[in-house]
């Protein structure tokens, strides 16, 4: 068995200290001993985008990372997105515009969507569907998750704001 090494990381703003196997998957970390449960476990291959988190603000699949190269560094899961009990905007989005079935896609799906806004804050329609091209979704067509991006990159508010809008008002934003 290999020797475990000391690392230190601040997830969701929280700094931890563990002594982990070097072997030991960030998803497996961030799910089995700190209780971030949000970030699912799908293929194990990076190719579903389940276990999307943030590294340093950099949008990373962390079933393919050991939780030791995470050592030094910043981690945002999705229940870091949320402020004060109060849903993130895409996180409010994706609810409003329905934007997801069985929500097992829907934490990654969130995460890379932030990503994706840091980048480049007015999507397309095209760029939102390329910018999420490695997160699938088994249940959906994707429009609805594509409106939730869109309406969150026009400026549409949800929640506290007093505004109720639907897929049908993003879609009125321009999103077909």
């Amino acid at each position: 068995m290999a020797s475990s090494k000391t690392i230190t990381v601040e997830v969701d703003d929280v700094s931890y200290t563990d002594d982990v196997e070097p072997r030991l998957l960030l998803v497996q970390y961030l799910r089995e001993r700190l209780g971030k449960t949000g970030t699912l476990i799908g293929c194990d291959t990076t190719n579903c985008g389940a276990c999307t988190v943030h590294l340093d603000g950099v949008s990373v699949k962390s079933c393919t990372m050991f939780a030791v190269q995470a050592d030094g560094h910043q981690v945002t899961t999705i229940e870091g997105m949320a402020t004060d009990g109060k849903l993130a905007p895409l996180q409010e989005a994706f609810h409003q515009c329905h934007a997801l079935q069985c929500g097992f896609c829907t934490p990654g799906m969130i995460m890379q969507s932030a990503s994706l806004l840091k980048e480049n804050p007015h999507p397309s329609e095209a760029e939102i569907r390329d910018g999420l091209e490695g997160n699938l979704c088994r249940c959906t067509g994707y429009q609805n998750i594509v409106a939730a991006v869109k309406s969150v990159a026009d400026g549409v508010e949800y929640g506290d704001s007093g505004v109720s809008a639907s897929l049908e008002d993003a879609q009125n934003a321009g999103v077909s």
